[in-house]
């Protein structure tokens, strides 16, 4: 079954918004909701999301400010919180308990949405994101995020990509040039830029990177966990990464960093056995 796009209303800061996302799998299946990084958008699933539509009805949306979705007027409703808040609609539309898959700050908001009375939430996967984000790799983050480049093709961005995204892992090329086609925006002026809201950066660079805890978010979380790490990842620090493996099932993802792309065989596999176990 092709993917459908879709999009849902969703109220914040005092004003309506579009949530836009991609559907996979029949609807009558359980629910996989998808969440991805910082700069990036629901698209990055679509490997992953038809790889498990035999078995679920997977939704892949695109956060405030990212891909289809509305930009937000008041750049300070760019935060993790208000990010679930959004997806709250999605789920309410869903009316049903779901698998939620995040990557980075999409594990960041599923450890939000798990931690709260009454979720919906029936397992977790966190892809290299835990409770504990040292300054120095939140800084670099920022530091390439907070820059917004502009190109004079696509394929120019995507060299960009293969540049700043290489710790996502070993990419064919035609999985770089997919996410380069659903990465890019073309400007008025011809020239292709990313396909975010630049102003998502401004609460990240309101005071300088400090250390992020969020053990005691971790400590209200009781639903299953699936942990995966990129092998050399500068987020995800193998002394959380252990302390997790109290309370998670884990999987270290070979020749990636921050943070993996879950395009290969092998990780798919370990995380399709995880939601149907």
């Amino acid at each position: 079954m092709p993917p459908v796009e879709r999009e849902i209303g969703y109220l914040l800061g005092g004003a309506f918004h579009r949530l836009a996302f991609t559907a996979w799998g029949e609807p009558d299946l359980p629910v996989v909701l998808c969440v991805h990084g910082l700069s990036r958008n629901g698209r990055d699933f679509d490997v992953l999301a038809e790889s498990l539509s035999d078995r679920f009805h997977v939704l892949c949306p695109d956060l405030p400010g990212r891909g289809r979705s509305d930009w937000l007027a008041d750049p300070e409703l760019y935060r993790p919180l208000q990010y679930v808040q959004a997806l709250a609609h999605l789920l309410a539309a869903v009316g049903r308990h779901v698998d939620w898959i995040g990557t980075s700050l999409g594990g960041i908001c599923g450890m939000l949405a798990a931690s709260l009375p009454g979720n919906p939430i029936r397992r977790l996967v966190l892809n290299d994101i835990g409770p504990f984000l040292p300054k120095a790799a939140l800084a670099r983050i920022i530091d390439y995020v907070g820059t917004i480049p502009d190109f004079a093709s696509v394929g120019e961005l995507e060299a960009y990509l293969r540049l700043v995204h290489a710790p996502f892992g070993a990419l064919s090329d035609a999985d770089w040039a997919h996410m380069a086609a659903h990465s890019s925006r073309t400007r008025p002026d011809g020239r292709v830029t990313l396909h975010y809201d630049p102003a998502l950066t401004i609460p990240l660079l309101q005071s300088p990177p400090a250390d992020m805890d969020m053990w005691a978010i971790w400590d209200r979380i009781s639903v299953p966990m699936l942990a995966l790490r990129g092998e050399h990842s500068d987020l995800l620090l193998p002394a959380t990464f252990a302390t997790m493996a109290d309370r998670s099932a884990t999987h270290v993802v070979a020749g990636a960093g921050h943070a993996p792309a879950l395009m290969d065989s092998p990780t798919i596999g370990v995380i399709r056995r995880f939601l149907v176990s």
